[in-house]
C-alpha cells in the first residue's frame, strides 16, 4: 500500500523541529520577564513564575472573583458558587475562565504580546489558558474577540486570534476567526468606567453575516487577552446571542479585578503571601 507523502506544513514543521537545538545555541532561550537564561524557549524562569497570581478557589461560578468565606458571601448553584455582585447582576454569558490576576508580571507579558510583537509569547499565554479552561461538552466554536481593520491593519495581527488559533488547535475546536466584527473604531478604553465603556461600545460589535449559520446553535468560547470592566466582552456576547449561540464562555489570560487580587494573597503562607505558584506547568 503506498504512503501518503507529508504535507509541505508538516515537512517544514520537521525541519523546525531539527533546527531548535541550532537556534537555542545561537539564540539562547531567555525568560520573557527578566532575561534570565532558560532550558526552553517557551517558559519563565522559576522566580517569575512565582509572581504570577493565579485565580484561587472557591471562587464564583460566573465571574471568576475569589471567595473569602463563601458560606457568608455565596450561594450554591447547580454551576456552583455565585457571588453577591453576579446574583444581582446576572451575566449574559455562563462563566469566565482566567489564567492569572492582572498584575505587573501579567501586564508586561500581555503588552510584550500585544505592543512588542513578541508572537512567540502567544504559546505560552494560550498554554496558561489551556490549563484553566475545563471540558467542553457538545458543540463549540472558538472565537476572538475582534480588532477593527483599522487598528488590525496598524497592529499587524489580533493578539486574541493569536491565542484562539492555539487554542482550537489544542482542543481540536473549530475556529472562527472572523465570526465576530468590530464595525465601529472605538476610542481606547483606558481610562473609562464601565458604563462609558459601554456606551462606547454599543453597536460596535456584530456577528459576521458569513458565520452566521456556524454560530447559530453552537456554543462558544470567547477569547481575549485581558478582561477589564467586561463591557467588550458584553458587547461581543450580545452580539453572539442575536446571532442564535447558545452557552458561552469567555476564556482570558488576564482578569482584571484589584480587589480578588488581596483576596488570593490572604490564603498565602507568610511566607508566600504577594505570590502564587503555577501548578502542573514546567519552568
Amino acid at each position: 500500500m503506498a504512503t501518503q507523502a507529508p504535507s509541505k506544513t508538516q515537512a517544514l514543521a520537521r525541519v523546525a523541529r531539527q533546527l531548535a537545538p541550532l537556534v537555542d545555541l545561537v539564540f539562547p532561550p531567555r525568560c520573557p520577564l527578566c532575561g534570565d537564561a532558560l532550558a526552553r524557549q517557551d517558559g519563565l524562569c522559576a522566580p517569575c513564575w512565582s509572581t504570577l497570581v493565579i485565580p484561587g478557589e472557591p471562587a464564583c461560578s460566573k465571574c471568576q472573583r475569589p471567595l473569602s468565606d463563601p458560606l457568608g458571601l455565596a450561594e450554591a448553584a447547580e454551576s456552583g458558587l455565585v457571588c453577591g455582585p453576579c446574583m444581582a447582576d446576572p451575566p449574559r454569558h455562563a462563566g469566565v475562565h482566567a489564567a492569572t490576576l492582572y498584575t505587573a508580571p501579567s501586564r508586561r507579558l500581555v503588552l510584550s504580546l500585544k505592543h512588542g510583537r513578541h508572537l512567540a509569547l502567544a504559546d505560552l499565554l494560550a498554554r496558561l489558558m489551556l490549563a484553566r479552561i475545563p471540558p467542553l461538552e457538545g458543540c463549540w466554536l472558538v472565537v476572538p474577540v475582534p480588532l477593527h481593520r483599522w487598528r488590525l491593519w496598524s497592529r499587524g495581527f489580533n493578539q486574541s486570534a493569536e491565542l484562539a488559533r492555539r487554542i482550537a488547535r489544542a482542543r481540536g475546536l473549530p475556529l472562527v476567526v472572523d465570526g465576530l466584527l468590530r464595525r465601529k473604531r472605538t476610542p481606547s478604553l483606558g481610562g473609562l468606567d464601565k458604563r462609558q465603556r459601554a456606551e462606547v461600545l454599543h453597536g460596535a460589535i456584530t456577528a459576521a453575516p458569513s458565520r452566521l449559520a456556524a454560530i447559530h446553535g453552537a456554543n462558544v468560547l470567547l477569547i481575549d487577552d485581558v478582561l477589564t470592566s467586561g463591557a467588550t466582552s458584553d458587547a461581543c456576547v450580545r452580539a453572539l446571542q442575536k446571532a442564535g449561540a447558545g452557552q458561552i464562555r469567555i476564556a482570558c489570560f488576564a482578569r482584571v479585578l484589584d480587589e480578588a487580587i488581596d483576596t488570593v494573597r490572604d490564603r498565602q503562607s507568610p511566607a508566600k503571601a504577594g505570590s502564587a505558584k503555577v501548578v502542573g506547568l514546567s519552568t
